[in-house]
């Protein structure tokens, strides 16, 4: 995320504050467990403020709507959503994507920031994952 992150941040032409919300709902899957957990909650206080997710892929949308109800109860003035990666096909929540970077197939992909079990992250390109048997 680091490296999409910075990438993107070179773009905003005005001063962000920026801090971090870390959730989960893969584990060590391929595939969600449908249960979100938050494993780092926002520090800033985000009341009235003007809210940019960033993600960087969003599959079906369940987490996305998860967290975005969840920043919901701590009031900001607005919540908009930019995803690197969007499989449209698989994502089935009603969530606004206002900015999207490339739509993809329903491939697991790993690398540019991505993992795997904690492995692949460090790529600097986005390639898919397949199991070798």
């Amino acid at each position: 995320m680091e490296k999409k992150f910075a990438d993107l941040i070179r773009e905003i032409k005005s001063t962000p504050v920026i801090d971090f919300i870390e959730a989960s709902s893969y584990g060590d899957g391929k595939e969600s467990s449908g249960a979100v957990l938050i494993k780092r909650d926002v520090g800033l206080d985000i009341k009235g403020k003007k809210v940019l997710i960033v993600e960087d892929i969003i599959d079906s949308g369940f987490s996305l709507n998860f967290l975005i109800e969840y920043l919901k109860k701590k009031k900001p003035a607005s919540i908009e959503v930019c995803s690197l990666l969007v499989k449209h096909k698989k994502h089935k929540a009603k969530v606004n994507i206002r900015f999207i970077g490339f739509e993809i197939e329903d491939e697991f992909v790993v690398g540019y920031g991505m993992d795997y079990r904690g492995k692949f992250r460090n790529l600097d390109y986005i390639g898919i994952y397949e199991d070798i048997v």
